[in-house]
């Protein structure tokens, strides 16, 4: 009897820890889908399609569209890098985080959906810039919270395959959204659903696609991944505690260590990556005389071997660790900046961009799970709050140092090159890094 009794609970025990097992891979993929939810917006709405529509349709020129839309993403990005790191404190002190990443993630959405009554008249201009400029900071600040989780779905053990997975699934969910928008709506001569190509209702109309698509696929994070435990301190407190948190850190910024040289080694590397998706483009047109067909599958073509980078790169993180993926990545980052300032050879450049494309995948992925690896449990979202000041606080610096090298200097070989100084620098400051954590 008593022999059976214990049989008995063996086996309760031994089905209970294999579905804590499925619950936790539940969490785990639901967690990397809204990678794959919200890199739609970034790739349709703010890289590719709605940026030219409003630069080239909404606005009177495509000079004064550039010039607006560009200012107005710049306002984004500037608010949500002053404000992460005060919000992700007060959300440490209350504890959970998906209330924050839906609020954001809904504000984006909500945003998204309403462009597509932007009709290509100057009158709608500056409705666009504000529903934009609101929409990014939506899912901008979303993501701050969404990485701060990253420790809840993973383990010291596999947190960089995790990242990785996830980061490449989003390059993934980004292009399909892409092609299939390309495919299903833009190209065609005749758009379904009675779309009228004379109000340009083929390109709005990849508003909604991008604010469904958002808005379904980041479902399973809200119903199956874990949160953190909610703390019993009020709001009010919260926000006090918070903000005394905030000043603190940033008072003692030089006090941080090796979470203080990563944010500056990252925001200067940062600086070289993000000039290559924003100029990359344009140095591809003036360069090596690209047409708008070539350039966006030259772009397509990064994304896709970023995607892979990051997914296959993922195994490297937990084996060799964050740091040194970074480093590797880097190094090669370099070498392939270098010849792509050299080469004149258009199918040459290609190649390069495809290989430029595998390694910026796993320095995001994996300066993510570095990140995590290095911050204090009790101060998640607070750090990657600092992590999205790091990333966003000078990112007008790489292109702006681009266009003046090439206007003194009079080559866009030149302006590509001190991509290759932002990379170099970013690297030596990284080198010193001490992780214990790998």
């Amino acid at each position: 009897m008593c022999r059976s009794r214990l049989k008995l609970n063996k086996n309760e025990k031994l089905n209970f820890m294999d579905k804590l097992k499925i619950m936790d891979k539940k969490s785990t993929i639901s967690w990397a889908l809204y990678d794959w939810a919200n890199q739609a917006f970034f790739t349709l709405i703010i890289t590719f399609v709605f940026a030219t529509y409003v630069s080239n349709s909404v606005a009177n020129s495509i000079d004064e569209g550039t010039a607006m839309w560009g200012t107005a993403i710049s306002i984004s990005f500037f608010t949500v890098a002053i404000l992460a790191p005060i919000l992700g404190a007060i959300s440490d002190k209350k504890g959970n985080l998906k209330p924050w990443i839906g609020f954001f993630t809904y504000l984006c959405v909500i945003s998204t959906a309403l462009l597509w009554f932007i009709e290509p008249k100057n009158e709608y201009l500056f409705i666009a810039l504000i529903l934009v400029a609101i929409a990014n900071f939506g899912g901008e600040f979303a993501t701050v919270f969404y990485n701060a989780l990253l420790t809840e779905v993973s383990s010291k053990n596999n947190i960089g395959k995790i990242s990785g997975w996830a980061w490449g699934l989003g390059y993934a969910g980004g292009i399909l959204c892409l092609v299939i928008s390309l495919v299903f709506f833009v190209l065609p001569d005749t758009p379904p659903f009675g779309l009228d190509k004379t109000n340009s209702e083929e390109i709005r109309v990849t508003a909604l696609l991008v604010a469904i698509w958002f808005a379904i696929f980041s479902t399973p994070l809200f119903l199956f991944t874990k949160d953190r435990k909610q703390t019993t301190v009020s709001y009010k407190s919260a926000i006090s505690d918070g903000l005394k948190s905030t000043i603190s850190t940033i008072k003692n910024f030089s006090k941080l260590g090796e979470v203080g040289r990563f944010l500056i080694a990252r925001m200067i590397y940062t600086d070289g990556i993000n000039t290559v998706f924003v100029m990359g483009g344009i140095y591809a047109a003036g360069t090596f005389g690209m047409d708008f067909q070539e350039i966006l599958i030259f772009g397509i073509l990064i994304n896709v071997t970023a995607g892979i980078g990051a997914a296959v790169f993922a195994w490297i993180d937990d084996y060799i660790g964050s740091k040194k993926t970074i480093i590797i990545s880097l190094l090669a980052l370099i070498v392939l900046g270098t010849l792509g300032c050299i080469v004149e050879s258009k199918d040459l450049f290609y190649l390069i961009g495809a290989g430029l494309g595998i390694f910026i995948g796993p320095i995001q992925s994996s300066s993510r799970s570095l990140m995590a690896r290095l911050t204090p449990d009790n101060k998640k979202a607070e750090f990657f709050g600092l992590y999205s000041l790091s990333g966003k606080i000078t990112t007008f610096l790489g292109p702006l140092v681009f266009g003046w090298v090439t206007i003194l200097l009079g080559s866009q070989r030149y302006g590509m090159a001190t991509v290759i100084i932002f990379l170099l620098i970013g690297l030596i400051i990284l080198i010193p890094l001490k992780n214990i954590n790998k």
